[in-house]
């Protein structure tokens, strides 16, 4: 089905509202705002948040902390999980084949938490000292790459 194939429904379009065209329209001198006041007003209203003056939820609140827009963000990964995949090679790409990481993951960072028994060749971003000596130690192999590259 397609938009342009829906049927038009008894009801579901209605006339614009003609605004300040006398008073036998029934919409004329003030055109339905009232008397006076800011909504009365052209461009009146107020921001989202506003509270009539009422100290707004946004500013009672605490907030505490702050975002770094710098930050490099890393999918993390132990050895412990690379232990049970298969390969001899493990990299970015094998791991989200393997739907380990998410398909958006753009930098891989390898822990040192659990064993490797078996050679295996790693390829990632950063690894940590307790990860790559633990890799080395199993006859494995370290690839580090380049972060710039990868952003």
């Amino acid at each position: 089905m397609k938009l342009h194939t829906l049927p038009e429904i008894k009801g579901s379009t209605h006339r614009h509202k003609v605004l300040g065209r006398g008073r036998g329209s029934g919409h004329g001198k003030t055109s339905g705002r009232g008397h006076k006041g800011m909504k009365a007003r052209s461009g009146g209203g107020h921001r989202p948040g506003f509270e009539g003056g009422q100290m707004p939820l946004y500013r009672r609140l605490p907030h505490r902390g702050f975002k770094n827009v710098n930050r490099i963000e890393y999918a993390v990964i132990n050895l412990r999980d690379i232990e049970d995949l298969k390969g001899k090679t493990v990299d970015l790409a094998s791991l989200k084949a393997e739907r380990i990481i998410r398909k958006n993951v753009e930098l891989l960072k390898i822990l040192g938490t659990g064993e490797i028994t078996r050679a295996v060749t790693v390829s990632a971003h950063r690894f940590s000292d307790s990860a790559k000596k633990k890799i080395e130690a199993a006859g494995g192999k370290v690839v580090e790459l380049a972060v710039a590259a990868a952003e």
